[in-house]
């Protein structure tokens, strides 16, 4: 019986999709939405994952323990978010040590920190018909109620700028006479100011 067979070299291989992760512009104290790397086994022996570095500040990766071991045709899924403390370009890097040729293969991170937009609201208003020594600025969440005085002092002109404001909230703001006794007017209209 004759019996004949062919002796192929081992094969070890890595493929990365994606090799590069762009996170765009993200407000710094905020976390971006997470973005996958696959790594994939391409050759036909096992291939063995000694060391999975992530490197760059505001980086966090999860799902990368090493060592690890894959066989033909299986994945690792690595899970990347962004999370910038300072304004500005952060560049990273995922280094991945192992058997396959070409060690280590390299991910390139990239992303923007950029400052929280700080919005405020400009009031002005009529001037009362009566005497008056200053107004109060009254500021709530809630329409028509629940008012909380927001200046220190008597305001004496006829505007007031509110730099407390907090982004996606909507604001109501009513204004109130103050004459030389110290007293109060009822509240004024109210205003709705949304804060994008």
């Amino acid at each position: 019986m004759g019996l004949s067979g062919t002796g192929i070299a081992a094969t070890l291989t890595l493929g990365i999709s994606p090799t590069t992760l762009s996170f765009g512009n993200i407000t710094t104290g905020t976390s971006s939405a997470s973005q996958n790397v696959t790594i994939t086994n391409t050759g036909n022996s096992n291939v063995s994952i000694s060391q999975i570095t992530l490197s760059g500040p505001g980086y966090s990766m999860t799902g990368g323990s090493a060592p690890a071991t894959l066989s033909p045709s299986q994945n690792l899924t690595l899970t990347i978010q962004f999370n910038p403390t300072v304004a500005g370009t952060v560049n990273g890097s995922i280094s991945i040590a192992s058997n396959a040729t070409g060690s280590p293969a390299l991910i390139s991170l990239s992303g923007t920190g950029v400052t929280p937009v700080q919005h405020s609201v400009a009031l002005t208003w009529n001037a009362s018909t009566s005497a008056v020594s200053g107004y109060n600025v009254y500021r709530s969440t809630v329409s028509g109620s629940n008012y909380t005085k927001i200046n220190s002092s008597l305001v004496i002109g006829l505007s007031y700028s509110d730099a407390t404001v907090q982004n996606s909230t909507t604001y109501y703001y009513v204004t109130t006479a103050v004459d030389s006794s110290s007293v109060e007017s009822s509240y004024s209209n109210q205003v709705t100011a949304p804060i994008p």
